[in-house]
């Protein structure tokens, strides 16, 4: 008998109702994390994730949280921190952001706490993971996509060192910290939120053991990873079996190919054994540049682009990726890096051409599945701006997220707007213009969408964004890793692709500075940053779009009417509405 046949069947009320309950733990971190922190970059644009892992180190929930944050690194951190301090106490409380040990990158900072029964038993292990405005990088960015290895990096690696014992603080990393970070005083501010954070989950898992019982928290964990496993070899049959090779392509860096760097992925869908593979391991070696991926963040991009394409959403825990294989090869590019690799921009870029690749792969096994290639991040419009404030004297480092990628076509539907990436899948919050004006010597002067930008489709991409903004009675420097500058995002199954990024300086006498895929530069007060973000591709044939929804995209002014006639096969009348004789004819000529 297996351990799910000698268990007795779950009550699926209580089940439900269990399931919830730890789904609103990580809803209590997060709501304390996003009031009290400082950085901008978590308070305003929500990039922050929470999680609950169990004591053999299985994600139960991460809801609410961004994917590549924690879906496939969440069990990775836990282990770490078990495997480096075999015997936690209660009252512990460790600070992991090492790439070389489960964590992201650098710049994500995340707080673990592990949780006891009244026995002293470790029982759960909670997480809180914040993107830190600043990391003691050697450059103001926490983006440094152009980085040789960890050293030229220069971020405080700390791999699951103990911050706290006794529920306080062990006061000789904090000074560490407050002397390599440049904004130590906000650095302390999101430390003390990521901490509170977590030290509510932590309450809240010990209020829940003693109401409802440790050994009934662990029974629950381990029906809903039975039934989530069960829902997903279900969901799994229902697609088409076959096997598919698609590479997405990152823009070139210095010291990487001159064409770029290729993120390939052999993806094989098996329903009789209700298991879905993704290859990742032929890829070329790691290389001196900042956008190589973590193990984590490996492993959950290649996640990401199977539950974005599965026909029914599914709950991402222990359960649903017991139906995943993900193979990944030691010291490649999209594999597991070996110190002393940089990592820093592991979480979206090359990421992002992962998840893209997986996505194609499904697409073209089975049409109902998959995706065409989202936009890329990360645009000056989502880069880190430092400097001096005039109006105060204080120094400043924050990442302002006015914009980023357009989402990709599916089967089914548009691309998404506000996706930002797809590793983040549209978690982050777009900055307010009046708050990021009101925060940092900045005018932001335009924000809008870029008509005829989105990879027509079908089901069309995401349109790009422009974005304009300068410095105000100082100079600031801007640090951006912009893919999709050289390969826009590729529709699929006929779709198009996207317009592709684009940024430059414009200064006040009209000289225009063109500016490259990654980036740290100098902005002066008579500057201001240019930014096209990327759209996102299309999915499927332009003329077979539902006229309707053509004439709609012109009215909201997504598409001119040009468009609407010379890609998508269909005539919008001057008050708006569609030609219909016009349009069957215009398509019956294809």
């Amino acid at each position: 008998m297996t351990a799910t046949e000698t268990r007795p069947k779950p009550d699926g009320v209580r089940l439900a109702i269990t399931q919830k309950r730890f789904e609103g733990v990580t809803r209590k971190m997060a709501n304390t994390l996003l009031r009290t922190a400082r950085s901008g970059v978590i308070n305003t644009a929500r990039d922050f994730s929470c999680a609950l892992v169990t004591a053999d180190c299985e994600l139960l929930t991460a809801a609410d949280s961004y994917p590549i944050h924690v879906i496939g690194g969440a069990d990775l951190m836990a282990r770490a921190m078990l495997d480096m301090h075999p015997d936690p106490k209660p009252g512990d409380a460790f600070l992991h952001n090492s790439p070389y040990h489960g964590n992201s990158h650098a710049a994500d900072h995340t707080i673990l706490v592990p949780v006891f029964d009244d026995d002293g038993r470790h029982r759960f292990t909670v997480l809180a993971k914040a993107h830190q405005a600043d990391c003691g990088n050697s450059l103001p960015t926490t983006y440094m996509g152009n980085a040789r290895d960890v050293y030229e990096e220069g971020a405080l690696i700390f791999p699951a060192v103990k911050v706290q014992t006794g529920y306080k603080d062990i006061q000789d990393i904090i000074n560490i910290c407050m002397m390599r970070i440049r904004v130590p005083n906000q650095w302390r501010g999101d430390y003390l939120a990521t901490v509170g954070a977590a030290r509510i989950g932590e309450q809240e898992i010990v209020r829940m053991g003693r109401e409802l019982g440790w050994d009934a928290l662990t029974r629950h964990a381990e029906d809903w990873f039975d039934l989530c496993e069960q829902q997903m070899i279900a969901c799994i049959r229902g697609i088409k079996a076959g096997r598919a090779r698609a590479t997405s392509m990152h823009d070139p860096l210095p010291r990487t190919p001159p064409e770029g760097i290729p993120a390939t992925a052999d993806v094989t869908v098996d329903p009789e054994a209700a298991l879905i593979t993704v290859d990742m391991t032929d890829n070329i070696d790691s290389l001196p540049v900042g956008v190589n991926l973590s193990h984590a963040c490996a492993r959950t991009a290649a996640l990401v682009g199977v539950f974005n394409s599965l026909p029914t959403p599914m709950q991402p825990n222990a359960g649903s990726l017991r139906r995943i294989v993900v193979h990944l090869r030691e010291g490649c590019v999209v594999g597991i890096p070996r110190h002393p690799t940089s990592t820093s921009v592991a979480t979206t870029n090359l990421g992002d051409r992962v998840t893209n690749a997986v996505q194609c792969a499904l697409a073209a096994i089975d049409p109902t599945i998959g995706m065409a290639e989202g936009g890329a991040a990360i645009p000056p419009a989502a880069g880190v701006i430092s400097g001096v404030d005039p109006r105060n004297g204080h120094a400043f480092v924050n990442e302002v997220i006015l914009a980023a990628a357009g989402g990709a076509g599916t089967p089914t539907q548009d691309g998404w707007l506000s996706l930002f990436s797809m590793g983040n899948a549209g978690m982050p919050f777009y900055d307010s213009v009046e708050v990021d004006e009101m925060l940092h010597p900045m005018m932001i002067g335009t924000r809008r969408l870029v008509a005829d930008s989105e990879g027509a489709g079908m089901h069309r991409g995401a349109p790009g964004i422009l974005t304009e903004y300068r410095p105000v009675d100082c100079d600031f420097e801007l640090g951006y890793c912009s893919d999709g500058t050289v390969n826009a995002a590729k529709g699929t199954r006929g779709g198009l692709d996207a317009q592709p990024a684009r940024q430059w300086l414009a200064a006040d006498d009209g000289t225009i500075t063109p500016l490259g895929t990654s980036e740290q530069v100098l902005v002066r007060r008579d500057q201001t940053v240019v930014s096209y973000s990327t759209a996102g591709g299309g999915y499927g044939d332009p003329a077979t779009r539902d006229p309707e929804r053509i004439a709609k995209d012109v009215r909201e002014k997504w598409i001119t009417r040009e468009r609407a006639r010379d890609v998508y096969k269909a005539v919008i009348a001057p008050d708006g509405s569609v030609d219909t004789a016009a349009t069957a004819a215009l398509r019956a000529a294809l």
